[in-house]
């Protein structure tokens, strides 16, 4: 009998991290789903990932993160599907941008987290029914900015200049996310990791004011390649013991006090359950 292919489901796959994330796990043998946006950008990769590996094994759902509803249809798509899902990587995000969701989340917390926290419960199920799936979720050293969660601000559209305060909450609430989710998932198959890939110069960067790129470029960034490292180590190789934590440079790495907070995280949680009550 022919052994189904491992199934990876990937947001943000279209360039950047993502993109190079994806084609590594098709040339190790997992199918390949793109989540995202465009179609046009997508549909490049799904092409370049199909000629280089051979076969048809990458395909691409719509997904507009910034919709709750748009996130629903997409996990009722892969539902529908009656496919295994091992692995789930919430890359997709925005840095420097400013305004709200489709239902008035600040942009930042909306796409970067809120959208994967619904995504993710979502999809849930079908990754317990999956022997030894996973969930990453891709945050950032940026967490470190944001001392605590502004729940008023997170509801409104984007107060400040560059974004980069909001992006550094939706940093601080994946980081939360992961570690409410080890504690639910706690005694199941499902391991559940986050990670901070490094300053990577991709087009998360795109939407930053002019001026405050070069700043970037001077303390050094990665390429996309050298970013998606720990990606790729906590999708393939972290132990299952070791589910629950923050990684960089593809190792353990402690996040901030607020980080930690389980008192936090389960009101982050709760509250996300709140807000996404309609769409689960």
């Amino acid at each position: 009998m022919k052994t189904e292919k491992k199934t990876a489901l990937i947001t943000g796959g279209n360039s950047g991290i993502g993109r190079v994330t994806a084609i590594k796990l098709a040339m190790a043998g997992f199918s390949i789903i793109l989540a995202g946006r465009s179609e046009k950008k997508n549909k490049i990769v799904v092409q370049e990932i199909n000629t280089l590996v051979g076969s048809n094994v990458c395909e691409w759902l719509l997904i507009d993160l910034a919709s709750l509803s748009s996130v629903k249809n997409c996990a009722n798509l892969f539902l529908n599907s009656k496919r295994h899902l091992n692995i789930l990587i919430n890359n997709a995000g925005v840095a420097g941008t400013a305004g709200t969701t489709s239902e008035g989340f600040e942009l930042s917390f909306g796409v970067n987290y809120l959208g994967h926290f619904l995504l993710t419960n979502l999809l849930l199920d079908r990754l317990k029914n999956t022997k030894n799936s996973r969930i990453i979720t891709v945050s950032s050293r940026a967490h470190k900015h944001a001392k605590f969660i502004d729940w008023d601000l997170v509801t409104k559209k984007t107060v400040s200049f560059t974004g980069i305060r909001e992006y550094a909450v939706s940093k601080l609430a994946n980081i939360l996310f992961n570690r409410e989710l080890f504690r639910k998932l706690n005694g199941s198959n499902v391991s559940s990791y986050c990670l901070h890939p490094g300053v990577v110069d991709t087009n998360i960067w795109r939407e930053l004011p002019v001026f405050f790129r070069p700043i970037l470029k001077f303390k050094g960034m990665l390429t996309p390649e050298e970013g998606a490292k720990t990606t790729l180590y906590c999708a393939t190789k972290a132990p299952h013991k070791e589910s629950g934590y923050y990684y960089a440079d593809e190792k353990i790495d402690l996040p901030t006090n607020t980080a930690q907070s389980d008192a936090l995280a389960c009101e982050l949680w709760e509250r996300s359950l709140t807000w996404t009550e309609k769409y689960i």
